[in-house]
């Protein structure tokens, strides 16, 4: 997904959120995420969260934590972290900093610098940059796609005793068409569902995504575990 996009998504929303209104049915990856890694941080000293966006996660899980570094490619999401960190007076072990996982001089990071990299919906290509994690660091993620080209990124980067586990039993449901045109034009690649012009399409994605009468689908999610040698 283009830089473009995520900046704007950041004007548009003010970050790179979902202003819409859903409910979640069953057992979430995103909650098991966050459960775990509220567990994990206070173990780990210094800590980075790949692909930070507008930086909301990154200065909740800041509570738990010795040090957080976040990054992300949208200047524009960054702006609003940093003016998000600004505010927050009783923050200080955060810092945001622009970095791109594909730049061709990597990221601006030194060798072994992080014992935990945590990241949410985050790049995987993350998993490309082994070398920033000390040994025996982790690195925590969780992603809504793309499993097979992931798994591949793992193993190519080096990592062992990797765990990668499935969650699938959760649903989100929207209660109108207004509200699931937000959820869906809040999301990397899509058109923006609110437009009138877009209002054909719109029916489309509510067609194929209803459940007895109710608009949602399925929350698919999956979790990797893994550590560098």
């Amino acid at each position: 997904m283009s830089m473009n996009w995520y900046d704007m998504i950041a004007k548009r929303n003010g970050g790179y959120i979902s202003n819409a209104i859903y409910t979640v049915e069953g057992e979430s990856g995103e909650e098991e995420f966050e459960k775990r890694l509220i567990e994990m941080l206070p173990k780990y000293e210094s800590v980075l969260d790949a692909g930070c966006g507008h930086g909301e996660f990154t200065l909740k899980m800041a509570q738990y934590a010795k040090k957080i570094i976040g990054f992300d490619n949208s200047k524009e999401l960054l702006k609003i972290a940093k003016s998000s960190l600004d505010e927050a007076d009783d923050i200080d072990n955060v810092e945001f900093i622009y970095a791109y996982t594909k730049h061709e001089n990597g990221l601006p990071f030194e060798d072994d610098q992080f014992d935990l990299i945590y990241n949410r919906r985050g790049p995987t290509s993350i998993y490309n940059h082994i070398r920033i994690l000390r040994s025996g660091g982790t690195i925590f993620s969780i992603h809504p796609a793309c499993l097979e080209k992931t798994k591949e990124r793992i193993i190519n980067g080096g990592f062992v005793d990797i765990k990668i586990e499935i969650f699938d039993k959760a649903y989100i449901y929207y209660p109108n068409e207004i509200e699931y045109a937000k959820a869906l034009s809040a999301t990397p690649g899509n058109l923006d569902y609110t437009l009138k012009e877009n209002k054909d399409e719109l029916k489309k994605m509510i067609k194929g995504n209803t459940i007895d009468g109710r608009i949602g689908g399925q929350l698919w999610r999956y979790l990797v575990t893994a550590r560098k040698p």
